[in-house]
């Protein structure tokens, strides 16, 4: 549950922040990165998938890393396994990201706390898309569910 300041904290980054980079985004329409990215693109967000094994999703050039491209990033969306969470968060730090956010399901407590020191703000295991809905009032039903399935 997240209550207080940390509602708050959420809130903020969803209205300032425009660009968001999405690490293991799939093209595969069934999957929560996809439908996350959906939804966020076709609410005003700039998407910039990155994921080695694709090269275009939902009409972006794919990209095979963080440091790869060098459009100013403001969030990293995480949908990786927690134990590839550490390299994302060492190439946000690396490119200047605002903000790590690590989808539901995925905790990692280690990574978080470099972000933090490094300065970036830290959202772990919450649905960016859910939170959205709840920022704006809409229903989550249209595009899925947001639990994290990982690909390998």
């Amino acid at each position: 549950m997240v209550v207080g300041g940390y509602r708050v904290a959420i809130e903020k980054i969803l209205q300032k922040c425009k660009v968001i980079a999405i690490v293991g985004l799939s093209s595969n329409k069934d999957r929560p990165s996809y439908g996350v990215a959906l939804y966020l693109k076709e609410h005003g967000y700039r998407i910039i998938p990155v994921n080695p094994k694709e090269t275009s999703i939902l009409g972006e050039p794919c990209h095979p890393s963080l440091t790869s491209f060098e459009e100013k990033v403001d969030i990293v969306d995480i949908f990786r396994r927690p134990e590839d969470v550490a390299a994302v968060v060492d190439e946000a730090i690396q490119i200047g990201a605002g903000v790590v956010w690590m989808q539901e399901g995925i905790v990692d407590e280690v990574s978080a706390e470099k972000a933090r020191r490094a300065g970036l703000e830290v959202i772990m295991d919450k649905c960016i898309k859910k939170e959205h809905q709840r920022l704006v009032g809409g229903s989550s039903l249209p595009y899925g569910v947001c639990e994290t399935h990982f690909e390998d």
